[in-house]
């Protein structure tokens, strides 16, 4: 075959450092689209962005070039220098160090965007750590709790 092809579909989640609330209406509306620009500018597009104050969600289709780690490298690093140069309220922003990364199959898309979509209106019920657990449950990921949080 003399061309490679590739469609895989990654679920990203991470947070502000300590869920700090950084992310408000405010910087958000042009967040989402800086990080959706990083995305394409490496070719893994963002197929739908969302969140909350303290934490994102990703859907984006990986490079084949790529790997997951340095993907959210580049999120995670260049949305943070940005961030700080929105003024002085973001100067102690950070993301946290570690993140989630869930692969998905295509007829999973819709739904998953409308999860990402709904994400206000879920953490009014539930907070970012038992979201991040039951991920981690539902994808049978082990994990120990003392190094999860940052």
């Amino acid at each position: 075959m003399p061309q490679s092809l590739a469609c895989v579909l990654v679920h990203a989640v991470f947070s502000t450092k300590n869920r700090e609330p950084f992310i408000q209406p405010d910087i958000e509306k042009e967040l989402y689209p800086y990080i959706a620009t990083i995305l394409q500018t490496g070719g893994s597009p963002a197929l739908t962005i969302g969140g909350t104050a303290d934490h994102l969600h990703i859907l984006y289709s990986l490079s084949r070039t790529k790997t997951i780690a340095s993907v959210i490298e580049d999120i995670k690093s260049d949305s943070s220098k940005w961030i700080k140069q929105k003024g002085t309220a973001y100067s102690r922003f950070y993301w946290q160090s570690g993140y989630g990364a869930f692969s998905i199959g295509q007829s999973s898309v819709e739904a998953l965007k409308g999860y990402i979509s709904g994400q206000k209106a879920h953490h009014r019920k539930a907070s970012f750590q038992d979201e991040f657990r039951d991920l981690l449950l539902k994808y049978e990921i082990p994990f120990d709790e003392r190094y999860v949080w940052d």
